[in-house]
C-alpha cells in the first residue's frame, strides 16, 4: 500500500514538499489550497514553456513484459516522465511519493485526468523486471476510476537502456556488486514534462519537482493546446 512505502520513506528521513504526507497518511484527497510558496505561483496559461528538444524513444517493457517504444507511449497526451528505480532508498521515494500527489490532484479535474500521462522508467533493468514493476505499480498508482494512466516501464537491457539516459542526460553511477554500504545506483533526478507531440517542454530536479507547480505546466500545456485544436469533447467521465 501506499501507506507502507510513505512511512518508510519517512523513516529514512525522506521529506517531500510541505504537507504532501498527510493527504496520503489516510489517502485522503490532496487539498489543492493552503500552501505556503515563497514566491508567487503564476496562472496556467499567463507563461510560456517553449519546446527544448525531442523526447528520445527507445525499447522499453510494460509491467506485462510487453515491448513498446517508449517514443511511441509519450504521443498524444502531455505527460510527466520520471526515472526511478526500485531499490533506491533515497530520492527514488520521495519522486514516486509526488508523482502519486500529481495523480491525485489531476483526478479531481476530468480536463486534466483525460489529457494527462504519467511515465516512472526504471534504469535498473536486472532487477526491475516487468514483474517488479508490476509490484511496485501496485503500491503507488491510485485505485480512483477518475485518475490518469501511470505506465511503469523498465528497459529489456542495459544497451536499450543507455541510449535513452544518454539522450535525457540521466547520467547513473553503479556501485560494485561487493560496496553494500551504499546504493546500487547513484543518481541525481531528472523528470521531464513532454507534450502531445513528443517534445520536451520542462526539466525538473527534486527540488521543483512539487505536484501543485507541475500540475500548473500541465494546464499550461493543455490550454495552449486548447487554442491551437479546440475545445476538447464533452465527455461525462
Amino acid at each position: 500500500m501506499r501507506l507502507s512505502l510513505l512511512a518508510g520513506a519517512l523513516a529514512a528521513g525522506l521529506a517531500g514538499p510541505a504537507g504532501a504526507a498527510s493527504p496520503h497518511d489516510a489517502h485522503k484527497p490532496v487539498v489543492e489550497q493552503g500552501t505556503s510558496y515563497a514566491f508567487p505561483i503564476a496562472q496556467p496559461g499567463s507563461y510560456r514553456l517553449p519546446p527544448i528538444k525531442r523526447a528520445v524513444g527507445g525499447a522499453v517493457l510494460d509491467e506485462n513484459g510487453r515491448q513498446h517504444d517508449l517514443a511511441g507511449l509519450l504521443g498524444g497526451r502531455t505527460t510527466v516522465l520520471s526515472f526511478i528505480y526500485t531499490r533506491c532508498g533515497d530520492v527514488c521515494p520521495t519522486a514516486t511519493l509526488d508523482m502519486s500527489l500529481l495523480q491525485d490532484l489531476a483526478a479531481k479535474d476530468s480536463n486534466v485526468s483525460q489529457r494527462l500521462r504519467l511515465v516512472s522508467m526504471s534504469f535498473d533493468p536486472e532487477y526491475d523486471t516487468p514483474d517488479v514493476m508490476r509490484d511496485y505499480a501496485t503500491e503507488w498508482r491510485s485505485r480512483e476510476k477518475a485518475a490518469p494512466e501511470w505506465l511503469f516501464l523498465t528497459a529489456p537491457d542495459r544497451t536499450a537502456l543507455a541510449a535513452m539516459l544518454t539522450g535525457y542526460n540521466q547520467a547513473i553511477d553503479r556501485n560494485p556488486a561487493g560496496n553494500s554500504g551504499g546504493p546500487a545506483i547513484n543518481h541525481i533526478f531528472r523528470a521531464f514534462l513532454v507534450d502531445r507531440h513528443g517534445r520536451m517542454r520542462n526539466i525538473y530536479s527534486l527540488d521543483f519537482f512539487d505536484p501543485k507547480l507541475v500540475i500548473n505546466d500541465v494546464r499550461t500545456l493543455l490550454l495552449e493546446e486548447t487554442a491551437d485544436t479546440g475545445p476538447a469533447p464533452h465527455s461525462h467521465k
